[in-house]
């Protein structure tokens, strides 16, 4: 199964689109103990309320330096958490933006995908396909999210910078169609809707399956129902991943009825039940 395959299946056994975001802020975390254990223990509480519940994401993204400033223990928390949720049928996305060439792409890419056993990863094409092709090959069946138009407020810094009468990321777009293998896919933020549709109709009239992981909904001030309704123009919807990380990391401050693993599947049960009806699934 590639890494398409896998998009669609998750999407359909769970019925969302969802990508949870794994982003421990250990100030955030009602937990006492030492850093890798609070987020190993706030982790497996929510996917146990997740398979009691049975209110599922689509995919997971933990953030590679969450976990890495806390050193081996965080590091060691992260292997876990990866481990206990790809068990459960959930697709990992290893957000590491990495993006070098030769040898240490070569060295990234066994990280992500040997060591840390992710199913994706986020990579930035700064330096050209050298520094992404080292991916592909280690992992021919997995997914490869290329930073294309980002969801930070200064991305236009160099994103937007019109080369050739077009800004960069749109320069970006096409290299993905030109790099294409099934898993190749893009980040675009839902705070640029206008440029997430520039990029998603390219995709689309491509005739190429290229998954969307979108960032920015939620506290970022990102639209849902206009990323949805663009989202609704794809071939297939399915391979699609709206990400949230926060306000379902941290729900339980705004629903404080509930201890905060309920609090968090509540959330992504709201969203899911959100977006299907947006979407009409």
């Amino acid at each position: 199964m590639n890494y398409i395959e896998t998009l669609k299946t998750a999407a359909k056994k769970f019925n969302s689109i969802v990508c949870m975001g794994l982003d421990p802020v250990i100030e955030d975390i009602p937990l006492q103990g030492k850093p890798g254990g609070i987020i190993e223990k706030f982790y497996l509480d929510i996917l146990n309320e997740i398979i009691q519940k049975k209110i599922y994401p689509g995919a997971v993204k933990p953030n590679y330096a969450f976990y890495a400033q806390y050193g081996l223990q965080g590091i060691e928390a992260l292997m876990s958490i990866i481990s206990i949720y790809s068990r459960e049928g959930i697709p990992v996305i290893l957000d590491v933006k990495r993006g070098d060439i030769g040898k240490t792409a070569e060295a990234y890419a066994i990280e992500a995908f040997d060591f840390f056993k992710a199913d994706a990863v986020t990579l930035s094409p700064y330096m050209g396909y050298d520094s992404i092709s080292p991916f592909m090959k280690r992992k021919p069946d997995g997914g490869f999210y290329i930073l294309t138009k980002t969801s930070n407020k200064s991305s236009g810094d160099i994103q937007d910078i019109v080369a050739g009468e077009k800004p960069l990321f749109m320069h970006t777009a096409e290299k993905i169609i030109q790099w294409y293998s099934p898993g190749i896919g893009s980040v675009v933020g839902a705070t640029y809707p206008e440029q997430l549709a520039e990029v998603s109709s390219l995709f689309n009239n491509s005739g190429k399956e290229i998954p969307l992981l979108i960032p920015g909904v939620g506290s970022q001030g990102g639209d849902l129902q206009s990323v949805v309704d663009e989202l609704k123009k794809s071939p297939d919807i399915m391979i699609h991943r709206i990400n949230s990380s926060s306000a379902l990391n941290y729900a339980y401050k705004k629903n404080t009825d509930v201890n905060y693993a309920a609090a968090a599947v509540q959330a992504l049960h709201d969203l899911n039940n959100q977006i299907n009806r947006l979407s009409g699934a």
